[in-house]
């Protein structure tokens, strides 16, 4: 047991300070931002909203972060990441303390979708700063240290919202956002700052291609995009099925969509280093995370078994733990031909545009088609977008030769 925990650890071994650093301030961030998950709450037993009011809501919400993004890559670019970083953070956190404030549909609607492009500003000046303070042979693994900060801080801040509504309410719960947001920008201003801070790879460029340029990138974009909607499934639609279908309790779901947080946790490190070590590209592994992430819709409608849906997750699990670090890997990689903050905005990108119509789209087709037929669009979504990337793994060597 002691040599497992010493493999285990070994995995972490060769991350800069500077990495650690960032994964601890976006854990900081990501559990900090503890209102997302309650906003639909908020809005209708708080602020008397319909359901018609909040889906429009958090389309500006989506919205926001699309914009958002876009601006944080141009930003990134002009200014840097560092001061990219510490003003978005620093804003947001003022910002989401004067949104308890807000109590119009108008002024909510203005008001999520400023937030949202404020926060949203801070993601490809992160994911840049990642690359300048990582080695290259350690960015696949940097990636995969501040995935599970993101996702210790989503695991954590859900919790914790629920103790602060419970103990001071909802404009408590604004008050803790914001004041973990100032409290991680003054973090970043004291173990961050270029001063301080040793780039480890910080790539010059004299003649940048720009992104929108670069067609072999939108081929990976289109094929990240239908990706996200597929993986989006499992935060909107997939538990609809638990408990429509399977007849499953908010419990029995917990503990369900629990067990992809468990094991990546436990796994993903260990995995992304093994497979660093094998002689794959991104894009093959990238392709292979896709598949598996397909897979566990297709199984879905091969038996009724109830424990076909653990099967359903820990394909996804697995798939979700290769494809989300080395499709950002080769989005980095690919960045240094060009500008950085224009390539690494437009890959988050992917994922906000999945947000905004994943969710929605997943809903509309159960509604029409069921949930069985839903699963083979989802599947065929998969298909469409490993033909993507198997056509753009051929382009790559061709790029090389």
């Amino acid at each position: 047991m002691k040599n497992l925990f010493q493999n285990y650890l070994s995995t972490f071994h060769g991350l800069s300070r500077e990495v650690w650093w960032l994964a601890l301030i976006t854990f900081v961030n990501r559990a900090g931002t503890m209102v997302i998950p309650f906003l639909s709450l908020y809005l209708t037993d708080k602020l008397n909203f319909t359901f018609t009011d909040v889906s429009w809501i958090m389309s500006a919400f989506g919205l926001g972060s699309v914009v958002g993004t876009w601006i944080g890559g141009k930003l990134t670019d002009t200014i840097g990441y560092y001061k990219v970083m510490v003003r978005s953070l620093l804003s947001t956190g003022f910002l989401f303390i004067a949104m308890q404030f807000l109590n119009t549909f108008a002024s909510v609607c203005v008001g999520i979708f400023l937030v949202m492009v404020v926060a949203d500003t801070f993601r490809p000046a992160m994911f840049v700063a990642m690359s300048v303070y990582s080695k290259p042979e350690n960015k696949t693994r940097s990636v995969t240290l501040i995935r599970l900060a993101i996702n210790l801080g989503f695991s954590a801040g859900p919790a914790i919202g629920g103790l602060i509504i419970t103990t001071l309410g909802y404009g408590g719960l604004f008050w803790v956002d914001g004041i973990t947001c100032i409290l991680a920008t003054i973090l970043l201003i004291k173990v961050l700052n270029p001063r301080v801070a040793k780039a480890i790879d910080n790539i010059v460029v004299e003649h940048p291609i720009s992104v929108y340029k670069d067609k072999l990138f939108w081929i990976f974009f289109a094929a990240m995009v239908l990706f996200g909607i597929i993986f989006l499934q499992y935060f909107s639609t997939l538990p609809l099925y638990y408990k429509d279908i399977h007849h499953l309790t908010e419990l029995d779901i917990g503990i369900l969509l629990g067990l992809n947080g468990f094991f990546i946790f436990l796994l993903e490190m260990p995995l992304i280093k093994w497979l660093e070590q094998t002689k794959n590209t991104k894009i093959g592994l990238t392709l292979l995370g896709l598949l598996l992430t397909m897979l566990s819709f297709y199984v879905l409608n091969l038996t009724s078994w109830i424990g076909i849906l653990a099967v359903g997750m820990l394909f996804m699990t697995i798939g979700e733990m290769i494809a989300f670090p080395f499709s950002n890997a080769f989005a980095m990689d690919r960045a240094k031909k060009g500008k950085q903050g224009e390539y690494l905005s437009m890959y988050v990108m992917a994922f906000s545009i999945a947000h905004i119509f994943g969710h929605s789209a997943g809903l509309r087709l159960i509604d029409n088609f069921g949930y069985n037929n839903t699963w083979y669009i989802m599947v065929a979504l998969g298909f469409l977008g490993i033909l993507l990337l198997l056509y753009l793994k051929q382009q790559l060597k061709k790029e090389i030769l």
